[in-house]
């Protein structure tokens, strides 16, 4: 139930690194494609609306 998300972005090499650890296991994906860049921001867009919302995070989960 704890996680972090870190969000890095580079303009001046274009590179987005976005980094998921739980202290246990650590993900890490970087890319420099604009495609990738989109998908990533609106996982993250996703992911810190479903953290706020008020309704229970497992409601809307399924609803996703």
């Amino acid at each position: 139930l704890q996680v972090r998300v870190v969000l890095k972005y580079r303009h001046c090499d274009g590179n987005l690194c976005i980094k998921v650890t739980d202290d246990v296991a650590c993900l890490l994906y970087r890319t420099d494609q604009a495609q990738d860049v989109k998908k990533i921001e609106k996982f993250h867009s996703q992911l810190m609306r479903l953290m706020v919302a008020k309704e229970s995070r497992s409601a809307a989960m399924e609803t996703d």
